[in-house]
């Protein structure tokens, strides 16, 4: 079952500098991750498959060119855009799939996807019986995600499924419980690649919503990036390829104020967390990026945490 909530706000999961992939103003950034997984869906050692992620490319004008298939890709994993930043991608994934998965199968019976862009998590995971998944972001971006799926007559394997339009920067806990969320519930939070463009202020206050939220044996996984990345790196060929071959600056969309220490906040607040770089899954899945000199991928973090 999947049911649709629109509040009177439109969530701005990235800064007001990124274009729009579509004349339904769907983010490039959107874009890039599903092209990334459409790439690699159709690898013989795959880390994640998403069949629907294609469609969402085709769907969008500005993206019509990009690759959706490793033969479109001539240099493979040595290609910066589709071949490092896509793998990074499909590795993320992987992992954020597994962390949902686990915490479904110790008792999890409510997922929040905070900016969920183009994620079709409710329709190819496995989910647990009375499972329900909610979906925040934009009303836009979720109206044009529901357009392309039920195009391609698409069905979710979540049991129940829930699209909320709410604003993650201002209050959206009032439009999540009248969707029929309970906090009472154990619920298994995720942030992924949405904290990097937030605020500080806003990230802050978006933890601090999450947790008043979450009942005893919740979980949150969450991507983090740390410090100020050298002028070294931001030249790296990762940064400056999909600017060239995309128009998307991914440097522009990072939210220059100091980040905050939100693993030492979760902590403080009684949550138990882990920080792991990408690279310690690359080795944990046996592929993967790896590390490089002056590597755009080194300050990211990817945080696991539990409410007791």
């Amino acid at each position: 079952m999947s049911v649709g909530v629109t509040t009177n706000t439109a969530v701005t999961a990235v800064t007001a500098t990124e274009h729009s992939g579509s004349a339904e103003g769907v983010p490039l950034t959107a874009l890039l991750v599903a092209a990334a997984r459409a790439v690699e869906t159709h690898r013989p050692d795959a880390l994640a498959r998403d069949r629907y992620a294609e469609h969402f490319v085709r769907a969008a004008p500005a993206a019509a060119h990009w690759p959706l298939h490793p033969r479109d890709v001539p240099d493979g994993e040595a290609d910066p855009l589709w071949g490092r930043l896509g793998r990074y991608l499909a590795l993320r994934t992987r992992a954020l799939d597994d962390q949902l998965l686990r915490a479904g199968q110790l008792g999890a019976r409510q997922v929040v996807l905070l900016g969920a862009g183009l994620d079709a998590r409710a329709y190819r995971l496995d989910w647990p019986a009375h499972c329900t998944l909610y979906e925040i972001d934009r009303p836009e971006v979720l109206a044009f995600k529901q357009r392309v799926l039920d195009g391609i007559e698409a069905r979710p394997t979540a049991p129940h499924r829930v699209t909320l339009g709410a604003d993650l920067r201002t209050d959206w806990a009032e439009a999540l419980t009248g969707a029929g969320f309970r906090p009472d519930r154990p619920t298994a939070w995720l942030a992924e690649g949405l904290l990097p463009h937030l605020p500080a202020a806003a990230e802050r206050e978006l933890f601090a919503t999450v947790d008043r939220l979450s009942a005893p044996g919740s979980t949150l996984a969450y991507e983090a990036k740390t410090g100020t990345e050298s002028a070294a790196v931001r030249a790296n060929p990762v940064y400056t390829a999909t600017l060239e071959r995309t128009g998307l600056d991914l440097l522009a969309l990072l939210d220059a104020e100091p980040r905050p220490d939100t693993p030492a906040d979760l902590a403080a607040r009684g949550w138990s967390t882990t920080a792991h770089t990408p690279f310690e899954f690359t080795r944990h899945y046996g592929r993967g990026p790896l590390p490089e000199p002056d590597d755009a991928l080194a300050a990211n973090r990817w945080v696991f945490a539990v409410r007791p």
